[in-house]
């Protein structure tokens, strides 16, 4: 039976709120990890822990029949992600977490100028404006010359790039193979990808180290389970606002956890960006376009 993805806007939303919860969940356990551990192991272990999520996934790739020019495409998106989340955990041990989860949201600002060279989309002017304001977003956030500036906040400016990089491949192989093929592949490859980084850089984890990340690894596979559903159940234009209430559990969460008391020009900045955001994917609703602005977490895939 099919399921109409009109119909069912309570289940969609819902869904969406336990998707936030899990990728907030993900962001604090990596906090709490902290800088002991160094990203590239902390991500390697991320993907590695997670390795038993794989299972189901195996059979359908090795009978997926890949050819070259796919193998090729899934290690570039593999190349993509292993450099996203690697900046990813070095920004989420050093900044705050209000200010990574803001910064997250450039990833489908960065996704909709990438979709012009590699999708063959058209900006039109009111497009172009939102994606400016969406950046725009980004300099209230970082306030360049008023505050010192930490290297998390660049990693968090890349993290970006890469991973709407990675999307952008991603609905690229969608279009040929099943999701399934798309998420195992990407996990295969990162995890190959950051071993040899992690080998060079690493430190014992402890046996707390280990069930935090397995914990990430746990969350993160719930979270884009939900988000699943969510995508099944509602249109993109329902679930999409719902997303963004990330921005405030992640303000809440570190304020009450980890003492980063809330700035009001992050908050400010967010939500200009996620004004953009919903701006653009409202009118690829209004024009019946291919739905290209991925949700929240959805380019962490």
């Amino acid at each position: 039976m099919t399921v109409d993805s009109q119909s069912h806007p309570v289940a969609g939303v819902l869904w969406m709120f336990v998707t936030g919860i899990c990728f907030v969940a993900v962001t604090a356990l990596v906090k709490l990890v902290g800088t002991r551990v160094p990203a590239a192991e902390a991500a390697f272990l991320r993907y590695a822990l997670g390795i038993v999520f794989l299972v189901p996934m195996m059979r359908p790739i090795l009978r997926a029949g890949l050819t070259r020019r796919q193998l090729s495409l899934f290690s570039l998106r593999g190349v993509l992600h292993t450099a996203g989340v690697t900046l990813w955990f070095y920004a989420m041990a050093r900044i705050p977490l209000a200010e990574v989860t803001a910064m997250n949201y450039l990833a489908p600002i960065y996704v909709t100028i990438g979709a012009v060279f590699v999708l063959g989309e058209k900006l039109a002017m009111r497009r172009i404006l939102a994606v400016v304001s969406g950046l725009m977003g980004a300099v209230i956030i970082l306030r360049p010359g008023f505050r010192e500036l930490d290297a998390g906040h660049f990693a968090m400016l890349f993290t970006a790039v890469f991973f709407s990089g990675g999307y952008l491949l991603a609905k690229v192989l969608s279009d040929e193979v099943s999701p399934l093929v798309v998420v195992g592949m990407l996990s295969i490859t990162v995890t190959i990808g950051l071993a040899p980084a992690a080998w060079l850089v690493w430190v014992m984890p402890t046996q707390a180290e280990l069930l935090l990340l397995f914990g990430v690894a746990c969350f993160a596979t719930a979270g884009h389970y939900t988000m699943t559903m969510a995508f099944s159940s509602a249109p993109v234009t329902v679930t999409q606002p719902v997303s963004f209430l990330q921005l405030v559990w992640s303000v809440l969460i570190g304020w009450v956890i980890f003492a980063e008391a809330p700035d009001i020009w992050v908050i400010t900045g967010g939500l200009v960006i996620v004004g953009a955001i919903c701006f653009i994917t409202w009118r690829e609703a209004v024009l019946k376009r291919r739905q290209i602005t991925p949700l929240v977490g959805q380019t962490k895939i």
